[in-house]
């Protein structure tokens, strides 16, 4: 089949049209390198996709180009859409709250009616753990009440999962949503805690730790949240939310031990207050994803970490 990744040079996208192509499928990949974090670290992922030499494409375009979008779908069938591009943040989302609403809820809408427009009936989209805002029940299931986000960029996650249902409902579409829970492993993201820290720890520099260190996190190892992400391709659901998590939590304090554990080092810890935006537990509740997906999580906190490391440092020895 022919599949269009948006932000398919990031992280989990990356991933995803690596297994797509390993699967045999043609891969379009749209992606706007842009500078939340330097440019060169996506264009490295893309390298090492189309190192593969598989039946890859890559499209430089913004979400809010939709002359782009149109003469992409003029020219290739696209048979699904795995809609991974936003912008991510909770903290800069506070900063940038017209920002997140445009590339996140106007982007989603100007690729599902992209979809609309060529009859590509079925569609995954990411969407996230932090639309639980801060729910007092634990696990966090899909079925919960999300009315107390507590951040922009939760809110345009949201506002995302509804406009899915709207193309489900009006239009036929096969809609699958995914809330993805804390996502590491190779090629993370930079700015996110787990690289963040590994970066200052090897440097032997302080890490920023905001609250006691008892705040937990779901943490969902990159293979994992792939295997929920292709399981999602081979079915058909008509409308559906997912938790994609590692059903497990791990507070932020364990999270740093097991980063000196595998740097053999003691990190320096720079202790902040708690940051606006943030939550203090992430759980998920994969019950229904094991059900209808098949989904279960195979790869724990003390091999992920570890695994993460490895490939760090291997990062740090090619860029010397």
């Amino acid at each position: 089949m022919n599949f269009l990744v948006t932000g398919g040079a990031g992280f989990i996208g990356s991933h995803v049209c690596e297994r797509l192509l390993h699967s045999g499928h043609s891969v379009w990949a749209l992606d706007d390198l842009n500078a939340f974090y330097s440019p060169a670290i996506k264009e490295r992922n893309l390298q090492e996709i189309t190192a593969l030499g598989k039946p890859f494409t890559f499209i430089l375009s913004e979400l809010s180009d939709v002359k782009a979008l149109e003469n992409l779908f003029k020219e290739v069938r696209i048979d699904q859409i795995i809609h991974l591009a936003a912008r991510a943040g909770v903290r800069s989302s506070l900063d940038e709250p017209e920002f997140f609403q445009q590339v996140n809820v106007e982007g989603t809408v100007n690729i599902l009616e992209a979809a609309r427009r060529h009859g590509v009936k079925k569609i995954v989209l990411a969407s996230s753990s932090s639309v639980y805002g801060v729910n007092k029940k634990v696990p966090f299931a899909e079925n919960d009440p999300v009315f107390s986000v507590i951040s922009p960029y939760a809110a345009s996650k949201l506002a995302c999962e509804a406009l899915g249902h709207v193309y489900h409902y009006v239009y036929g579409m096969d809609v699958t949503m995914l809330r993805f829970f804390t996502v590491y492993g190779p090629r993370q993201r930079p700015d996110l805690a787990i690289h963040k820290y590994a970066k200052l720890i090897a440097a032997g520099k302080p890490i920023p730790v905001y609250g006691d260190g008892s705040t937990a996190r779901d943490y969902t190892y990159i293979s994992d949240i792939v295997d929920g992400v292709i399981a999602c391709t081979e079915r058909k659901f008509g409308y559906e939310i997912f938790n994609l998590g590692g059903s497990e939590t791990v507070t932020l304090s364990r999270l740093i031990e097991l980063l000196e554990q595998a740097f053999g080092k003691k990190a320096v810890i720079e202790r902040h207050p708690i940051q606006p935006g943030d939550v203090p537990l992430t759980y998920a509740d994969t019950t229904k994803s094991n059900k209808l997906l098949n989904y279960a999580p195979k790869v724990k906190i003390e091999q992920g970490i570890p695994l993460f490391v490895d490939w760090f440092k291997q990062q740090v020895k090619e860029r010397q």
